[in-house]
């Protein structure tokens, strides 16, 4: 909704790359865990973490959708449980010697089996946003040739890509394990 880039780095359970990371600088194995390096803030909890970046970089007010605190937990905890829990555990992978980035946003289901698949294979990877009146789709278009999502560029083979399936297939077939 903010239009900003992120830097995921997936923390599956049992993935074995990022996880000791979190505990080191925050105390705990606890996520979502956010660092931003333009402020030096660093926090857990939901709830907190969106108040902080819509305040951060937003005008300070919450969306009703995304205040809701229990609620909006449910919500999302369904659409995980929809999917029989993909994205929450670790496949054996390699990683990339750099970060791969996904062109996504939130609301397409699409963009979420590439995100599970990342995140399962413990792939970090810069996100890029481009709903519905984002700043960055007009250069996403440009880039890419159309509006369509997700997108997957790999730095380290060159590889671009639309579609979901084939994503998923890509990233099983290059990086697991």
């Amino acid at each position: 909704m903010l239009d900003l880039d992120a830097v995921i780095y997936p923390c599956p359970k049992s993935g074995p790359r990022y996880r000791e990371e979190v505990k080191r600088r925050g105390g705990k194995y606890q996520f979502p865990y956010l660092v931003d390096p333009n402020t030096g803030k660093a926090m857990y909890e939901s709830d907190d973490i969106v108040r902080y970046v819509y305040e951060a970089y937003g005008d300070g007010r919450v969306p009703l959708s995304l205040s809701l605190g229990a609620i909006t937990l449910a919500g999302a905890a369904l659409a995980g449980a929809v999917r029989g829990g993909r994205g929450v555990s670790y496949r054996d992978s390699k990683p990339p010697a750099q970060p791969l980035e996904l062109w996504s946003f939130e609301s397409s289901p699409f963009s979420r089996l590439a995100r599970e698949a990342l995140c399962e294979l413990e792939i970090p990877h810069t996100l890029h946003n481009v709903a519905k009146g984002s700043a960055g789709r007009a250069a996403f278009v440009e880039r890419s040739g159309k509006m369509m999502v997700p997108y997957l560029v790999d730095p380290n083979t060159g590889i671009e890509m639309f579609e979901s399936a084939d994503i998923v297939a890509y990233l099983n077939d290059t990086y697991a394990a």
